[in-house]
Formats: C-alpha cells, structure tokens, sequence
C-alpha cells in the first residue's frame, strides 16, 4: 500500500560529555499520518534514498513510507534492521504497529555511544563581491579589488565523525538532523548547535557546521598588490591575522580562494599551506590561548 501523507524524517541528538571529544549518538525515526486514512496493526518499511516520483504527487517526500497489513505473531524484539534493497536502503519496525490519521509516532533506529569525533575551526574569511558574482571573469583578473573585498571576523565551527562499525555505528543513515548537546559542570544537557546531513552511507565521514566560534577571531586584508604590464600575470600578498581569546589552544584551517585563475603558485609564505583544490590553499594555524598568529602568503597568477 502506498499513499500520498504518509511520510517520515530521521533526527539524530548527539551528546558531548562536559570535557572530550567522544559523543553518544541517538537516532530516530518520526513517521507521520496525514492520509486520511487508519493504519491498524501494519508492517511498516521506510525506504531511504532519493527516490525519484513524477512530479503532481502531493504530501510524497523522498522518503518512502510503505505500509502492509500483518498479524503481530511472535514479536521479534523492538529494534528496526536496516539492508540494502536495489539503490537505497530499507528499515523495517519489527513489530506490527497501528498508525492512526493524524498521528506522529516516533522510534529509536540507531544508538551508539562513545563514538570518537573531532571538533573543526575552519577560517574562511574572504568574502565573494556581488559585483563579480555573474560577470565574466576574464575582464576583472587584473583589477586590483577583485577578491579582496571586506572580510569576515567569524571563525567556523564544524564537529565531523566517521560511519563506522569500530565506531558503533556502521549502518546507513537516512538524511535527517542533527542535534549537538554538550553535559555542563551540574550534569544538565545544553544545546550547542544543529545542522542537517544528507544520505550517509557506511564508512562515510559525516561533517557538520554547528556555528561559530565565540572566542576565535579572524582578519583578513590584502597588502600588496602588483599587476604586470604585460597584462599576463598578477601578484597579491594578504595578510591574515587569527587571534585566541579561549583558555585553550585552537588549531584553526585558514581557506584561501584564488579568484583570479587555476594558474597560480605561493611564491612566499610564513606558513606551509596544501592546495586541496584547482582554487583553494589550506594554512593549519595553531594558537595558544592569549595569542595572535599573522600569516602572509604572496600568490602568483599567470595566463
């Protein structure tokens, strides 16, 4: 049986201990009834992935929820399994469930606990002109304001962990939310912070963005800037300044867009940076607390 209003979402709370790194992860599945129609004593399979419809079918998402009408017989105990079924993946409620019209049920499909994460504070503080958002870039490479506009101040907080089985989990989990928690000093859960994943398959880094960073500062100008005349080649020096108000130390990823051009090289630099793309340069700056590090980087562009 399938039916338009029958939907379903995955939400996940992690929760920190009040000093560490190592988080306890709940998920569960929230199923809603908006058919119209009552659904007593089902087998209900949720089906994850993105499953295409033909557009016109109101209240379907892409998660899937399929119901068949079943006896309870011998209950099996009251976990939700999880298998791969053609490209995406099926969860099935071990027991026959009523779900009434305009009802939200909800149940625990994932759990493990004391799964390793790491904390990210990623600075990226150059900020893309609206002027050359939709222009041609090949008329703006020589133009001394192009990719160094105002900056930003934020330094970004992501917590990211690996899918695995060494980590407790291992299973696939359905796109749904993310909910951090950290325990304070009296045993009371705070929330610190919430984003959305996608499908995440086995084995798979789940990363998200949970905010930024109050005590971590970043700045960013640019402070020398020559073009040839030629017309060929354009060099730039910025300098970055990142700054550590915590009581602890902070390693923070300092991301530098190359604007101009794929052809590009760090002529100088006062720390080592890895290209992790065609346009993009990565510094590790650690920093203890009370601290201020200055990066300058000069880069080179030819065409």
């Amino acid at each position: 049986y399938m039916s338009g209003g029958l939907t379903w979402k995955a939400d996940y709370n992690l929760v920190l201990p009040e000093k560490g790194e190592q988080l306890e992860l709940t998920g569960w599945i929230t199923m809603n009834n908006q058919s119209g129609k009552d659904f007593e004593k089902v087998r209900i399979k949720l089906v994850a992935g993105d499953v295409n419809k033909i557009a016109g079918t109101a209240g379907m998402e892409r998660q899937t929820m399929y119901s068949s009408s079943l006896g309870t017989g011998n209950a099996p105990p009251p976990t939700i399994t999880e298998r791969r079924f053609d490209e995406y993946h099926l969860y099935t409620l071990p027991l026959a469930t009523t779900l009434y019209d305009r009802e939200t049920k909800q149940m625990e499909f994932a759990g493990a606990a004391k799964v390793p994460s790491q904390r990210l504070y990623v600075y990226d503080g150059a900020r893309p002109d609206p002027r050359y958002m939709a222009a041609n870039q090949i008329h703006y490479r020589m133009q001394p304001d192009y990719g160094a506009t105002e900056s930003s101040t934020k330094v970004a907080v992501y917590r990211e962990f690996d899918n695995t089985k060494a980590n407790g989990l291992g299973i696939a989990l359905p796109k749904g939310r993310l909910r951090f928690y950290r325990r304070s000093d009296n045993g009371a859960v705070e929330f610190t912070g919430e984003n959305n994943i996608d499908h995440t398959p086995q084995d798979e880094k789940v990363r998200a963005y949970t905010g930024d960073a109050f005590d971590l500062v970043g700045e960013r100008k640019r402070t020398n800037f020559v073009a040839d005349p030629s017309g060929r080649m354009v060099t730039e020096t910025f300098e970055i300044r990142i700054r550590n108000r915590k009581a602890e130390a902070a390693e923070i990823r300092v991301v530098e867009h190359m604007f101009r051009w794929t052809n590009w090289q760090i002529t100088t630099q006062t720390l080592p940076s890895r290209k992790t793309d065609s346009r993009t340069a990565e510094f590790a700056v650690a920093t203890q607390p009370g601290q201020e590090v200055v990066l300058n980087y000069t880069v080179q562009y030819s065409w």
